[in-house]
């Protein structure tokens, strides 16, 4: 007679010695709600507020769907810090560059093809025209931010000069900004694409020359 005994082991599972807390910490929340928001900005410069649904904009940010309402109430609410983040860019790239050299930058061929990585006044100021009042808000406020950027270049010490120079340089950002837009309308290969850019640039370049807006020669370097 044979009897067959069987043990049974109970093993007690313990974490493995640095293994990380699979549960999200609150600064990895807000770094994934960062890279979210920096993605929908690019998304939208190339595409355009309606051009990119949230199912589309979550998977490019490498994040699932029902991810999204952890972060934001609406696609709404995205679109209009999306549009202030892309803003706040703009103003600071613009820091430290006079008139002239932003004219050479923002009305070329580069700035105009690298919809995606550019201007958001330039992408999407058409898009905004039709949305709610607080994109319009965050539109009105990022110009006015890139205008005191584009401003502080100047040395305007009297109150009439600060005035004259403000005049100047809302004057020379709606030029650059609505050749960019007629040129982009264009097809790519248009030759007008590139001719608007090209006569739009001098004039805008030579303008300043006119009116002193920084005190210096115009030109720059190229973007």
């Amino acid at each position: 007679m044979s009897i067959d005994i069987y043990v049974c082991w109970t093993v007690e599972r313990r974490p493995r010695k640095g293994r990380l807390d699979m549960r999200v910490t609150k600064a990895q929340a807000e770094q994934n709600r960062a890279h979210i928001v920096a993605t929908a900005a690019r998304l939208f410069r190339e595409r355009g507020y309606d051009g990119v649904g949230v199912a589309e904009l979550m998977a490019a940010a490498g994040f699932t769907h029902g991810g999204f309402y952890k972060h934001f109430r609406s696609k709404a609410d995205l679109m209009a810090e999306a549009s202030a983040s892309g803003l706040s860019q703009t103003a600071a790239r613009t820091e430290g560059v006079d008139a002239a050299e932003f004219v050479e930058r923002y009305v070329s061929r580069e700035h105009r093809d690298g919809r995606g990585d550019g201007c958001t006044i330039a992408a999407l100021s058409g898009d905004a025209a039709r949305q709610p009042a607080d994109i319009k808000t965050e539109f009105a406020a990022g110009i006015e931010n890139l205008l005191t950027a584009l401003q502080a270049q100047s040395d305007t010490p009297g109150d009439a000069d600060q005035r004259a120079t403000r005049t100047m340089v809302i004057d020379m950002l709606a030029h650059s900004v609505g050749a960019v837009m007629l040129s982009r309308a264009c097809p790519d290969g248009s030759p007008l694409a590139d001719e608007i850019l090209d006569v739009c640039r001098a004039e805008i370049l030579a303008s300043l020359t006119h009116g002193n807006v920084d005190g210096s020669e115009a030109g720059g370097p190229e973007a």
